[in-house]
């Protein structure tokens, strides 16, 4: 990623395009009152420098897919090489190097049981653990770029939420082109993804707009904390006493340091990333914040070392 800095309008559209990723820019500029043509242009450089993409990622809960949180304990010298070949796989998410790379840990979406025959026969890979990430605790995403917009902005640009109850879509034959390619670029526009998939536009706006109210797709920013500031992000895996489990989870999603929360199987019950300013802010939010929660029985923690990909491509 080229060197770039943020200002105080990059920071405003961040907050916008997490807020409605497929906002016109347009209606953005209206919101922030400043011309079209800024906003285009803002956005424009923030992509070209690999500051920022928006991605359209699927809800694995309403498409009949499961989601795996799988652990590699690997040779630490192939750990890079490993991370990539993971990260180009369809069926990925999140995939991070942690622990100076002696790890891996990686998001599988898979409709079955986790398919890990082919990483427990790897040479270089020494050991091979999978968690089921039985729910996502945490619906925003971190406060770090979400803080630049006031709550009228907010609710000018935040579009309807998800229908309650609504049942999970059903497969149509437009999502085997349609949702890869909003994986891979969210803001791109009906006649480019109607090209795409060779279907009309009109099918392509019913398809997306039925996706979106459903919950089935939604749309996120992929930016680096290090560009606001915050140089040091760690994984959690947290041990939670079963009754205080929920208040545990609620009480980190509303954390300014917390960037996912998730209730998974195996040894512990509740995964989370931290977020932190340096090495000092992650000791003081381990020592102060997660060892004062009433409930926690056992921390570990895992320092993340890079991000190979950081949302899913739709399956």
């Amino acid at each position: 990623m080229d060197s770039v800095t943020l200002d105080s309008l990059d920071l405003k559209l961040l907050h916008a395009l997490q807020l409605d990723g497929r906002a016109s820019f347009s209606k953005i500029a209206e919101v922030l009152e400043v011309s079209d043509r800024t906003v285009a242009r803002r956005f424009a450089r923030l992509r070209a420098t690999g500051a920022a993409r928006v991605s359209g990622v699927v809800a694995g809960s309403r498409t009949g897919h499961g989601e795996w949180l799988v652990r590699l304990r690997v040779v630490p010298s192939d750990s890079a090489d490993l991370a990539q070949a993971l990260a180009r796989r369809p069926e990925t998410a999140w995939v991070t190097v942690v622990s100076s790379g002696t790890e891996i840990v990686f998001i599988l979406r898979t409709p079955g049981p986790a398919p890990l025959q082919e990483l427990t026969r790897h040479p270089r890979i020494r050991d091979v653990a999978a968690y089921r990430l039985l729910r996502h605790l945490m619906d925003d995403c971190w406060r770090g770029r979400t803080s630049a917009l006031t709550a009228e902005q907010i609710v000018a640009l935040r579009p309807p939420a998800p229908a309650d109850g609504a049942a999970p879509v059903g497969p149509h034959d437009l999502d085997r082109l349609l949702l890869p390619a909003l994986a891979v670029d969210g803001r791109a526009a009906y006649p480019r993804l109607a090209r795409h998939v060779g279907w009309s536009e009109s099918a392509v706006r019913r398809r997306l707009d039925e996706l979106c109210r459903s919950g089935a797709v939604r749309f996120t920013v992929e930016t680096d904390p290090a560009l606001f500031g915050y140089t040091v992000q760690c994984l959690l895996w947290l041990t939670v006493t079963p009754a205080r489990l929920a208040a545990v989870a609620r009480d980190l999603s509303r954390d300014a340091e917390a960037a996912f929360v998730g209730a998974i199987t195996g040894p512990h019950n509740l995964i989370a990333i931290a977020v932190c300013r340096d090495e000092d802010a992650l000791y003081a939010y381990l020592s102060d914040r997660i060892g004062s929660l009433d409930g926690v029985e056992r921390a570990e923690t895992s320092p993340v070392t890079a991000y190979l990909k950081r949302v899913a491509p739709a399956l």
